[in-house]
């Protein structure tokens, strides 16, 4: 992927577009556009995950969206797999949907887009200056704008691997680490690598993936803790766990908050994805307006900068600095070269297969 070439300047045409490379209409619209604003409501409400990722997005967007508007900012902490049947059957019932702003996965919010419940930001004026990355790809225009990109790690206690990073994943086997290792409770970020480790290829995905769940298998042997984002940063910070496939988010997390705590991308490689915002249609013109005027501002540089400092993970605005110590980091791709280890299966593969195989992983850890 080319994270230099920035997207071609679109022509702006509705009053929205018209907001300068500074970020929000309020701020940089002419007086006599500003007027043609509509009534701000008096909060928004944002869908997002727990722990270090609401308060990066609280300190790098909401906030400073707050400051500029006045608008209340609402951070619904429901998961996106829970949030997501409500949000269609609100929008099929003609109802308005409970939350403005999506923070989604991208292949979640692919669903939402290829079943028409998201609104149209392709005339949003920040993504002329954007990379590659913020475009979804499988989808006609912008329904979803990807945010940013990011690594799931194996991230690991250095005390616990004595000899050096875990190789690969079958290091995880080793009788020690029965009940001390850790992975999302549907698998994401795991299969890719399981389907390499048991000796499988990922030109099989996802027509033949018995490769996968045989490792999953051997790994259910080793009784692994199943959890959320917030849950592996408790578990390292209680030292409950050795090890885990996780976000790197979450291990950086784990180590701003003092644990001994590092991170790999194993012999297997590691699934690159992304997240995007997304809104669901059904809101009123003005929750509209002022919804896309949020997304808007998490697309300068300077939104863009405090938001992922925070995560720890590379943004779509050319010219962030990377946080201290993921310069050249695994966890933190910027050029084609970082690339070469991680793991990228088509969006529309996943969109097509990734229910399946969340209850197929849940299936063998419950059995």
């Amino acid at each position: 992927m080319n994270f230099e070439r920035k997207l071609n300047r679109r022509s702006l045409l509705k009053a929205s577009a018209a907001v300068g490379a500074t970020g929000l209409a309020s701020v940089s619209m002419p007086s006599v556009l500003r007027a043609a604003e509509p009534d701000k409501p008096s909060e928004l409400i944002i869908r997002a995950w727990g722990g270090p990722w609401v308060e990066a997005l609280k300190n790098g967007v909401s906030d400073p969206f707050t400051e500029k508007t006045g608008i209340r900012i609402i951070h619904d902490l429901t998961e996106d797999n829970e949030i997501q049947p409500k949000v269609w059957a609100a929008v099929a019932q003609n109802r308005t949907p409970p939350i403005h702003i999506n923070w989604d996965t991208t292949t979640n919010a692919t669903k939402s887009a290829l079943r028409g419940v998201c609104e149209d930001l392709s005339d949003l004026s920040n993504l002329s200056g954007t990379t590659d990355l913020a475009k979804p790809v499988g989808v006609d225009g912008y329904p979803i704008v990807n945010t940013y990109g990011y690594v799931y790690v194996l991230a690991y206690r250095p005390e616990a691997f004595p000899d050096g990073p875990p190789k690969s994943y079958h290091d995880l086997l080793d009788p020690k680490f029965k009940g001390r290792i850790a992975f999302y409770n549907d698998g994401i970020g795991f299969h890719f690598p399981a389907q390499v480790a048991g000796g499988g290829t990922l030109e099989d995905i996802p027509g033949n993936m018995d490769a996968c769940w045989e490792f999953v298998e051997k790994i259910k042997a080793q009784n692994p803790l199943l959890g959320e984002d917030p849950d592996f940063v408790t578990w390292f910070q209680r030292g409950e766990i050795d090890a885990a496939c996780t976000i790197s988010t979450n291990a950086l997390g784990a180590k701003r908050s003092g644990v001994d705590i590092a991170w790999t991308v194993p012999e297997e490689g590691a699934k690159f994805d992304t997240d995007g915002l997304w809104i669901p249609k059904g809101h009123s013109e003005s929750d509209l307006y002022w919804a896309r005027e949020y997304i808007n501002s998490a697309l300068t540089q300077a939104n863009q900068q405090v938001w992922l400092d925070g995560l720890g993970l590379p943004g779509v605005v050319p010219g962030l600095t990377p946080p201290e110590g993921l310069a050249g980091d695994p966890s933190y791709p910027t050029k084609p070269e970082d690339f070469e280890r991680l793991i990228r299966i088509s969006g529309q593969i996943q969109v097509e297969n990734e229910s399946e195989w969340f209850s197929k992983f849940k299936q063998i850890m419950q059995g």
